[in-house]
């Protein structure tokens, strides 16, 4: 029995269990919220003009021309892009200035920037081996910009960021959030789903090319059994095994030919490309 003495309170602390739960349901709430807000912005993604993401690339890009060599191998990924180009519907290529940029480094990569640029590594180019897998490539970061990834990249993570920032109360993260969405655009970085995408682009783009589909996982493959080779690349691409198990699948389902392949422009063989060691911060 109670003791007279001691007052007993009426609202007793919160268990556990009530806590776990209370805490559940403001989890919910909150990404219950950034689901409704993220459909909000991609369905206003589609009206934003392309100038916008030209003005975030006039920050980005810079950093990445003066790495860049004018060169015949530039010039050369140039007009292979623009041969993609001219397969592109008119509302994909209208007030877009792509072109390539091409680094003479080690690197395993090629990415697509915001601003219409494709950025190719001198290292990539050694892996290539014909003309048809390095158009699939390049195809498929064109399809980021035709799906305007980069703006839906940046509105999904600044959305998230700031609903945290709100909720926890982190006035100064709110502050930063448009420099790291930036920073997080350089290394463009998309979602399963927007890579996935990227790839049925590229494969249609190289059927409409070259009216077959030959060497659009010939990259791919040679990168899956090369896993030391391919971490630059795995950076900012889905699993090479992965993409070709469905690209594969999506070849037989669309029933695309398979003929011969196209050899590389020869001042894209290996011998011919300029190339200069990796240089690490001292």
């Amino acid at each position: 029995m109670p003791s007279p003495d001691i007052p007993q309170s009426r609202n007793p602390p919160p268990s556990n269990r009530q806590l776990l739960i209370l805490l559940g349901l403001l989890i919910s709430f909150i990404m219950g919220v950034i689901w409704l807000l993220n459909l909000l912005i991609n369905g206003l993604i589609g009206l934003i003009p392309p100038s916008v993401e030209q003005k975030l690339g006039a920050v980005i890009v810079p950093a990445y021309e003066q790495q860049a060599q004018p060169s015949p191998t530039q010039d050369t990924l140039n007009q292979l892009l623009a041969r993609l180009e001219k397969q592109l519907p008119p509302e994909q290529s209208k007030q877009r200035d792509y072109r390539v940029l091409y680094l003479p480094e080690d690197t395993v990569n090629a990415l697509a920037l915001p601003g219409d640029v494709i950025v190719v590594y001198a290292g990539f180019l050694k892996q290539v081996e014909s003309e048809n897998e390095l158009m699939m490539v390049l195809g498929h970061e064109l399809g980021h910009f035709a799906h305007r990834d980069h703006l839906r990249s940046l509105g999904r993570r600044l959305l998230v960021r700031t609903a945290i920032a709100y909720f926890v109360g982190d006035v100064g993260a709110l502050e930063s959030l448009a420099i790291s969405g930036l920073a997080t655009l350089s290394k463009s970085k998309f979602s399963q789903s927007q890579e996935q995408q990227a790839d049925e682009f590229g494969l249609r783009l190289l059927q409409q090319t070259y009216g077959h589909v030959a060497g659009a996982t010939d990259f791919f493959v040679r990168m899956s059994q090369k896993p030391g080779a391919s971490w630059d690349f795995l950076s900012s691409h889905p699993s090479p095994g992965k993409r070709v198990t469905r690209l594969q699948r999506l070849i037989k389902e669309q029933n695309y030919p398979l003929k011969e392949r196209s050899p590389l422009p020869e001042n894209l063989n290996q011998s011919h490309l300029i190339s200069s060691p990796i240089e690490y911060p001292s």
